[in-house]
C-alpha cells in the first residue's frame, strides 16, 4: 500500500498552503541528491516527497485525495495524477520555485538556513482501520452515502500526558560516540515516549496503559458513482487516535466488494444483459421488458431478429469514476429452442424443413459472433 502523502511530508490534513509548501521544501533539502549523491532511498524520498506535494499543493486533487486516498489517481479507475511517473527533471522543472537558487550555481544551502537544527518531536499517528464495503451493482451505478459502525481507539475523556523526562519534550536522545574523526553526535527517536515528547500522567481506570478506550463510532461514508470491485477509499481521520496532545488520528480504509447482479453482468464501465426469446418472438417479432440499473425498460424487437444480434443501449452502464461519460447496457439476443415437442409442432416444424424460407441465408450485413464482439470493443 502506497504511504500516506501527509505522513511523507509529516503535516496533518488540517495544514494551510503555506504549511504545505515549507513541509515539502525542508523535506526536498533533506533528501536533495546534491546532498545524497549516490543515495538511491534519499532519492526515492525525494521523488515521494515531490509526489505528495503535488497532490496536496492543488486543491482540487487534495480534495479528491483527502475524499478517496490513493484511490482517487489509480490510473485503473481513478481520477488522474499522482508523480509516480516523474523523473528528477520533471521536479525541478515543476517545483523549481520551491528550490530557488539554493542548489547549484554556487547557492549552496544558505537560501533555505542550512539543515541543522533538530527536527522537533514528531506527531505519533494512530493506526488505520480497515472494512469492508458491499454495493449493489444500483449503488455502484448511482453513488451511495453509507453508514457503519466503526469500533475505534480513543483518548479516554479524563487523560491526561505530561513531558517525557528522557527527552525533555523533544522527542529526541542525543548520543556522542568517539571515532577516528572525532566526536559524533547523533539524534535517535526517544525510547521513552517513542518520538511524542510526551507520556501518560494520569488516567482513568476504564483506559488501557496508554490511556486509551474503545468507542463505537458511526461514520458516514461516501461512495461516488463508479467504483470497481477491490478499490479501496479513505475516510480521513476515522481509524484510531493514538495517545498524547500532540497525536493525530489513524484512517478509516474502505474496500469495496461489488455484489453480483441477478441479471447484469458488469465489464467496466459497460454492462450485459441476455435476453432469450422464443422461435415464434425472433420471426413476428415483438417488445420485451429488460432491467438495467435505473429500473426496467421496454426494447423492441424487430421481425426476423437473428439469435447473436447485441443491441446497444446508450448511457445505460456504470458513469467512469473519472467523470468521464457513462458506459452502454449491451443486449445479446438469445432465441430459445425448445428441447422437447408435442405431435402438431413436430409436424409443422417437419413440414418447414423443405421450405426454403426457413433455410439459413446470412448476408453479408449478418456478421458473425467473433465479428461482433470486434465492433463491440472497438
Amino acid at each position: 500500500m502506497k504511504e500516506d502523502y501527509y505522513e511523507i511530508l509529516g503535516i496533518d490534513k488540517s495544514a494551510s498552503a503555506a504549511e504545505i509548501k515549507k513541509a515539502y521544501r525542508k523535506k526536498a533539502i533533506q533528501y536533495h541528491p546534491d546532498k545524497n549523491p549516490g543515495d538511491k532511498e534519499a532519492e526515492n524520498m525525494f521523488k515521494k516527497a515531490a509526489e505528495a506535494y503535488e497532490i496536496l499543493s492543488d486543491p482540487n486533487k487534495k480534495q479528491r485525495y483527502d475524499q478517496y486516498g490513493h484511490a482517487a489517481f489509480d490510473g485503473a479507475g481513478g481520477f488522474g495524477g499522482g508523480s509516480g511517473h516523474m523523473n528528477m527533471d520533471d521536479i525541478f522543472s515543476q517545483f523549481g520555485d520551491i528550490f530557488g537558487g539554493a542548489f547549484g550555481g554556487g547557492g549552496g544551502f544558505s537560501g533555505f538556513g542550512g539543515f541543522g537544527g533538530g527536527g522537533g518531536r514528531a506527531r505519533v499517528k494512530g493506526s488505520n482501520l480497515r472494512i469492508r464495503v458491499k454495493l449493489t451493482l444500483e449503488e455502484v451505478a448511482n453513488g451511495v452515502e453509507k453508514k457503519v459502525k466503526v469500533r475505534r481507539k480513543v483518548q479516554a475523556s479524563d487523560v491526561t500526558y505530561k513531558t517525557c523526562p528522557t527527552c525533555n519534550g523533544s522527542g529526541q536522545t542525543m548520543r556522542v560516540t568517539n571515532t577516528i574523526l572525532g566526536r559524533m553526535q547523533t539524534a535517535t527517536t526517544c525510547s521513552s515516549c517513542g518520538g511524542a515528547g510526551q507520556i501518560i500522567d494520569k488516567r482513568p481506570a476504564d483506559a488501557d496503559a496508554q490511556g486509551m478506550i474503545v468507542k463505537e463510532e458511526t461514520v458516514s461514508i461516501k461512495i461516488p458513482a463508479g467504483v470497481v470491485d477491490g478499490m479501496q477509499l479513505k475516510v480521513t481521520g476515522k481509524g484510531n487516535e493514538a495517545p498524547g496532545s500532540n497525536s493525530i488520528s489513524g484512517d478509516l480504509l474502505v474496500a469495496i466488494e461489488e455484489q453480483e447482479h441477478d441479471t447484469l453482468k458488469r465489464e467496466g464501465d459497460n454492462l450485459h444483459f441476455d435476453l432469450y426469446v422464443s422461435i415464434a418472438e425472433a420471426v413476428l417479432g415483438t417488445s420485451k421488458e429488460i432491467d438495467t440499473v435505473s429500473g426496467k425498460v421496454r426494447i423492441k424487437l424487430e421481425e426476423g431478429i437473428q439469435s447473436g444480434k447485441i443491441l446497444r443501449l446508450k448511457g445505460k452502464g456504470i458513469p467512469s469514476i473519472n467523470g468521464y461519460g457513462q458506459g452502454d447496457l449491451l443486449v445479446h439476443i438469445n432465441v430459445w429452442t425448445p428441447k422437447t415437442l408435442n405431435k402438431e409442432q413436430r409436424e409443422f416444424f417437419e413440414k418447414m424443413l423443405g421450405d426454403d424460407n426457413f433455410n439459413p441465408t446470412p448476408e453479408k450485413s449478418d456478421k458473425s459472433f467473433f465479428e461482433k464482439v470486434k465492433d463491440m470493443f472497438s
